[in-house]
């Protein structure tokens, strides 16, 4: 069964769609990473959010947040795959629509994450590099990262 991918504002998504991000979200970040924090922190309502799809069951998500949200630049977050997706590079192709994504709606604006820091290389391998030092976030340790774009690059 092939991927459906579902790119919608807040506003816009299902009751479903929304239903199935946050136990998704929660399930990953809250119980299988043993990290009691806030997972719900406001952003969600100013951010596009994309979801992917095999049948009914959910596989990865994401969120696209515009510039002046989290940073000045435009940013990734709550970037995760289900342990039913893992193994079949779902997280690459998510990220890179991500990136694709926030490039095509802010072009003249960097993409900046706060990456868990065992995820270093795999960002890196999607052209994102460590800015500042390791911190730890809801006992986390993280890194940011930048990838800057072409139109970014030129306005410089």
């Amino acid at each position: 069964m092939e991927l459906n991918w579902e790119i919608s504002a807040f506003d816009a998504l299902s009751n479903n769609s929304l239903y199935r991000a946050l136990q998704l979200r929660q399930e990953v970040f809250v119980v299988e990473q043993n990290c009691i924090y806030p997972e719900l922190d406001g952003l969600d309502q100013d951010s596009i959010h994309m979801l992917c799809w095999r049948g009914t069951a959910l596989l990865a998500y994401q969120r696209c947040l515009p510039p002046g949200l989290s940073y000045p630049e435009s940013s990734l977050g709550r970037i995760v795959v289900a342990p039913a997706g893992r193994g079949q590079k779902l997280g690459r192709e998510l990220v890179q629509r991500g990136i694709d994504l926030n490039t095509k709606a802010w072009p003249d604006r960097d993409i900046k994450i706060g990456a868990q820091t065992y995820l270093k290389s795999f960002y890196e391998g999607l052209g994102f590099i460590v800015v500042g030092e390791e911190y730890v976030e809801d006992g986390i340790a993280h890194i940011h990262m930048l990838r800057e774009t072409v139109t970014a690059q030129e306005e410089r």
